[in-house]
């Protein structure tokens, strides 16, 4: 299934239309999880010229992630 954004937008813009997005497909479609995903972002100044990641002169073509952020507060049980 794809979610797909027009235009340039900022992250924070991005963020809050994946956020609706993902909230219709699961009111919808009763659909709950999902076995990952791939967001494509083609990344611009804000003036819609495009832009390179770097980080110490070479480019950054991927990011990857094993989820959100779990704190020890959610694995504890007492």
């Amino acid at each position: 299934m794809q979610i797909r954004l027009l235009g340039e937008v900022s992250f924070a813009e991005m963020r809050q239309a994946l956020f609706e997005a993902l909230n219709e497909i699961e009111d919808e479609f009763a659909i709950r999880y999902s076995r990952g995903a791939v967001l494509f972002i083609n990344p611009t100044d804000g003036l819609d010229e495009n832009v390179v990641a770097r980080r110490r002169g070479r480019v950054i073509s991927k990011v990857t992630k094993k989820g959100p952020y779990r704190s020890a507060a959610d694995e504890y049980c007492p």
